[in-house]
């Protein structure tokens, strides 16, 4: 049994698929940038540095590393529209 993807209604009446929230290439750049993060923050905390100094290293890993990421990994080959 396959669920049936959303569709909106067209002007026409005929089904549009929707378009998914977030693209794949935009989803793993968040989640590996989430990844490097949690794994920042925690060799952080490993290291007897406060609660709040392990947040701000894994804030400080992920934020910077979101740009070179995108940059790094390339969307798929259907999707270079942009």
């Amino acid at each position: 049994m396959t669920p049936n993807p959303p569709v909106n209604s067209g002007p026409a009446g005929g089904s549009v698929p929707e378009p998914p929230f977030l693209s794949l290439h935009t989803a793993v750049v968040l989640l590996t940038a989430l990844v490097i993060g949690l794994v920042t923050g925690g060799l952080t905390a490993l290291a007897d540095a406060p609660a709040a100094g392990a947040v701000l290293a894994g804030l400080a890993a992920a934020g910077p590393s979101v740009p070179v990421l995108r940059s790094l990994i390339s969307p798929p080959r259907g999707d270079r529209s942009r």
